[in-house]
């Protein structure tokens, strides 16, 4: 669908530090970037981004690749729509051919189900600003909430109007199918629906409009697609007999493959940049006290949306910022409920203050009565520790009840321990005892019991997901006393094809050897015979991708295989070629897994890189001929045990002879790579 020189435009335009730091705040170490991973969570940072090399690494959790690779992975989105995001970003046009309906039909989902998003937000937008009824209504009813027009156009605030089916007829028209109009859900599972859910399909059959005569609040992903809608109801509605008809305030957008509302903040798009330069982000409960703070000069300010809080959207915070301030309103009703999920944001490491505005205000008429300066100066002047004012707020309900200070203190003591930092710990302890008139030492036996008891829980937990994903690694007929050492066996043999499929990826197009004649052998060439020459089949599909594909463009000119291989279009492959690019082991200490004398490895590192690959290459090539003759003298001698067991002494005999051949196959290459094996 993109045309390649396209796909190689914007490989050369994305720059890897570019399109990271607008997810993840980066500090320079060295020649590279460091910054928290997006996709785990850590407390230190072991996230590194290479401008040089133009791709990332986790060496935390593993995650690797270059620019189109994130954003595949921060946008959970296809190689395309990966694509299509950095060209909008490095305004780079794509020039695509009008598809079929037929193909239409075949495109992926998501693709599908975010171009439907992308045009029904820009139709609520001109329904809002140029039709009479939007004007009318929706318009009105953002100014009357005091929202000027610059900041309803920046958040691409809209109106659907009260009609049944106006979104639905046009959307139709523009050539859209009511398969990704609608929403589908696969199974009772949201997260697996198909279609954005913008229109409603009734049991009869009869497609609605789902937020018509509402105006539209469009939620969009970080990097600014827009992956949702929330739409607010304004008039009531009355039935024939003039009875009210019972209508949600807000509307959402359903689950589905591209949204689930766990997943998303309102406003971090518009507040990423400000929340990383000013390394703070406040947390407000609704749409209207984001958009009224970020009208008063506040930009660094999210919500979630209406919904409790997540650990999914706390990290999504954490790929900004580890400070949090969070306002309620002075007389919020569900306060109570609201702070036991900033739990999260302690477990994350943050740094967590809140705020309680003056009673009758909440951050929307707030920042309207007020500028930036004096809202500022009222958040630094009244916010607290979260803790101390946990503690503080609920112990004026429970000092008189025993029963309730006894579960307050419970509930401090589960805060506190989540808390990783053991100075900030102790503060809080000592302030938190003071308050709830009890024993520091008391106190601080509790929180070192539970974080015992975290502990635990964790250790449990990694313990159960290891051994599950051991269970599924062994096949059945490994299900016997020798499978542990099978197992021990396959996995040397994984990490020498890893190996050499690093060397082919980095060094593959470098000369190994020179012949008499002018003509010279290759590295990845010299791997590839060796395999063949030995019948090791690679059994790893992507392995095998990769030296196919290695085969296929060796001639081409200018072929770097680096380079081939890390801006390659199949995602896989590109994926794991950035992963050995970017492996923090040098060649050398990739060899020295190859069991070679000391004084070896000495000149190893000494020697220049060209006389190094000369040297250590077959040396590797070796070791996976000699790991394969391993794992195959190790079938023979249960083959023969079998056969003894049997009674069958000719085929055991057959067995110990060729057994033998092996052995003394193995001792030659145990002689070569300098040592000798038992």
């Amino acid at each position: 669908m993109i045309p390649r020189p396209t796909i190689d435009k914007i490989f050369a335009a994305a720059k890897i530090e570019e399109v990271v730091s607008d997810h993840v705040s980066l500090k320079r170490r060295g020649a590279n970037l460091i910054g928290l991973c997006p996709f785990h969570s850590e407390r230190t940072g072991s996230f590194t981004v290479s401008p040089a090399k133009g791709i990332f690494k986790c060496f935390g959790c593993g995650e690797s690749g270059n620019a189109v690779g994130f954003v595949m992975k921060i946008e959970n989105c296809s190689y395309v729509e990966a694509l299509r995001i950095l060209a909008k970003k490095y305004h780079i046009e794509i020039e695509e051919r009008e598809l079929t309906p037929e193909e239409k039909q075949q495109q992926d989902d998501r693709e599908s189900m975010f171009a439907v998003n992308e045009w029904v937000n820009k139709w609520f937008q001109k329904q809002l600003w140029e039709t009479e009824e939007g004007r009318a209504v929706g318009l009105a009813y953002f100014h009357e909430r005091g929202l000027q027009d610059a900041t309803i156009k920046e958040y691409g605030l809209g109106f659907s109007p009260d009609k049944k089916t106006a979104l639905f007829d046009a959307a139709r028209k523009a050539g859209f199918v009511d398969k990704y109009l609608t929403n589908t859900p696969l199974t009772t599972n949201p997260e697996i629906a198909i279609g954005t859910g913008v229109c409603i399909q009734k049991e009869d059959g009869r497609i609605t409009d789902r937020f018509r005569d509402r105006v539209i609040f469009p939620i969009y992903t970080p990097s600014g697609k827009t992956v949702a809608f929330a739409g607010r109801i304004l008039r009531k509605k009355y039935d024939a007999t003039g009875k009210e008809i019972p209508m949600g305030k807000y509307v959402n957008s359903p689950g589905s493959i591209i949204y689930s509302k766990t997943n998303e903040l309102y406003g971090l798009h518009q507040a990423r940049k400000a929340i990383t330069q000013k390394d703070l982000c406040y947390l407000v409960e609704g749409q209207m006290d984001v958009l009224s703070m970020y009208q008063a000069g506040i930009q660094n300010v999210v919500c979630s949306g209406g919904t409790a809080l997540t650990q999914a959207q706390v990290r999504l915070i954490k790929r900004f910022t580890s400070k949090i301030t969070v306002l309620y309103d002075g007389d919020s009703a569900g306060i109570h409920a609201a702070i036991r999920g900033i739990d999260m944001f302690l477990q994350e490491g943050f740094t967590v203050k809140v705020v309680l505005l003056p009673n009758g205000e909440d951050p929307d008429s707030y920042a309207q009565s007020h500028n930036a300066i004096e809202f500022i100066e009222y958040i630094e002047k009244n916010q607290k520790d979260f803790i101390r004012f946990k503690a503080q707020l609920s112990w004026e309900e429970a000092k008189d009840d025993p029963s309730k200070r006894s579960e307050l203190t419970h509930e401090l003591v589960q805060s506190i321990a989540l808390i990783p930092d053991e100075i900030t710990r102790y503060e809080y302890i000592r302030d938190c005892a003071a308050v709830v008139q009890t024993s520091p030492d008391l106190l601080s036996r509790a929180v070192a019991s539970q974080r015992n008891a975290n502990r635990d829980k964790a250790v449990k937990q990694r313990a159960e997901q290891e051994r599950d994903k051991a269970n599924e690694e062994i096949l059945p007929t490994e299900q016997t006393a020798a499978a542990p050492q099978q197992r021990r066996a396959e996995n040397k043999i994984d990490q020498n094809f890893r190996n050499l499929i690093q060397l082919i990826v980095k060094y593959g197009e470098r000369p190994l050897f020179a012949f008499p004649n002018g003509t010279t052998v290759s590295v990845g060439d010299y791997i590839l015979s060796q395999l063949r020459i030995s019948a090791i089949e690679i059994t790893s599909p992507l392995y095998k991708r990769i030296c196919d594909e290695f085969e296929a463009h060796k001639n081409a000119d200018d072929f770097v295989a680096e380079n081939f291989f890390k801006f390659h279009p199949d995602p896989e492959i590109s994926a794991l070629a950035c992963d050995l690019i970017a492996d923090r082991y040098q060649l050398s200490r990739i060899f020295s897994q190859v069991a070679i004398s000391e004084n070896v490895m000495q000149e190893v590192n000494e020697q220049s890189e060209a006389d190094m690959l000369r040297e250590q290459v077959p040396l590797i090539v070796c070791e996976l001929q000699l790991n394969v003759l391993n794992r195959r003298i190790e079938q023979v001698q249960r083959q023969i045990k079998e056969a003894s067991d049997a009674g069958d002494d000719n085929k055991a005999m057959q067995l110990l002879m060729q057994s033998n051949e092996l052995k003394k196959a193995k001792k030659e290459m145990s002689d070569f790579l300098g040592h000798r094996t038992m």
